[in-house]
């Protein structure tokens, strides 16, 4: 986030407002939260932490506080006495204790609507679903241990055209999904609680809402889209991934606990599942003794769906404009809690 400008239009805004932004190192650390908090409003004063309990003091004046992807706990909240607002700088809000948030009725927002990370993310989902295809890891593996693979790769490799996609969850990063697979000529299945109107469907080369269980079975590919909640803990356990064709692909640019890690893993070293893309963890970074990083034909990336230079200011201005509005006696928008 170290290059993000751009314009924040608040009117409204009356006296200093305390705002503490918290960017955990992993994504960026106090170099992205200084350059965020440089687009805040000069009514705002912010203190840039890593941890949510760095500077006590700020914790406790903090009316705001902004957080990417760093923890905001029940102890976080209670010991900010004045806290009216917890924005999300990211489609995600499982870091923050939704609970605790609800019983001081303070809001906790994300960044749904703003579409800030859809197109990286629906990039990233279709790299992963390629490269998995197209077995461009073993391929390069082999050819700089002056491997020619062709004749064992040419068994395994095979084409997105005329295969099912599963969208588990049809929000505004799954659409984008489901757009590139009609460009694939894919048939495009979606699961979650409601089913979107007839016209986008249509759009969407005539997308299908089908139960979760029917998705899982036809399904060539299922990419994951769908927060982490409670009730999505696991979504994809041991029984569920069992339902999946031996020849199906499962891609998660979501959330790393909406699978079993463990079963995920048992299901490709028996070869009952195909193979895995995977952009996120549970937990991030991951431990080195976690099996699935040494699991067969699994490719790889350290939660880098939202983190290219574009989709990091969008966010950022998503993030902070909602906060200002919020300073500024505004609705805040995206209210997850």
């Amino acid at each position: 986030m170290s290059d993000i400008t751009g314009t924040i239009r608040v009117t409204g805004a009356t006296g200093r407002r305390k705002v503490l932004a918290v960017v955990s190192p992993h994504v960026g650390g106090r170099g992205a939260g200084s350059a965020l908090s440089t687009l805040f409003p000069a009514e705002a004063d912010v203190t840039v932490v890593e941890r949510t309990d760095e500077d006590p003091a700020a914790l406790r004046a903090a009316q705001v506080i902004v957080t990417g992807l760093a923890p905001v706990t029940a102890d976080h909240i209670a010991a900010a006495p004045d806290l009216e607002l917890v924005q999300c700088a990211s489609h995600g809000f499982d870091y923050v204790d939704l609970a605790a948030a609800r019983a001081r009725n303070v809001p906790v927002c994300n960044i749904g609507s703003s579409g800030a990370e859809k197109q990286n993310v629906a990039e990233q989902t279709f790299a992963l679903m390629l490269a998995l295809a197209k077995q461009l890891v073993p391929a390069h593996t082999a050819l700089v241990d002056a491997d020619w693979a062709l004749p064992l790769l040419q068994q395994s490799i095979t084409e997105l055209s005329g295969k099912t996609l599963g969208v588990v969850g049809l929000g505004h990063i799954g659409e984008e999904v489901a757009r590139r697979a009609v460009a694939f000529d894919m048939t495009v299945l979606y699961a979650g609680p409601q089913r979107v109107a007839p016209e986008k469907e249509a759009r969407l080369g005539g997308a299908r809402h089908v139960p979760l269980e029917e998705l899982l079975r036809t399904s060539d590919y299922v990419t994951l889209h769908a927060p982490l909640t409670d009730a999505t803990r696991h979504l994809l356990d041991a029984d569920r991934l069992a339902l999946m064709k031996p020849t199906a692909f499962v891609v998660n640019t979501a959330r790393g606990a909406l699978i079993d890690q463990d079963a995920l893993t048992d299901a490709l070293t028996r070869g009952t599942l195909a193979g895995a893309g995977l952009d996120v963890f549970d937990p991030e970074p991951p431990t080195p003794a976690l099996r699935l990083l040494r699991a067969p034909n699994v490719v790889l990336s350290p939660h880098v769906a939202g983190v290219t230079r574009e989709t990091l200011v969008r966010i950022a201005l998503a993030a902070v404009q909602n906060a200002a509005d919020f300073l500024a006696g505004k609705e805040p928008r995206d209210i997850v809690s």
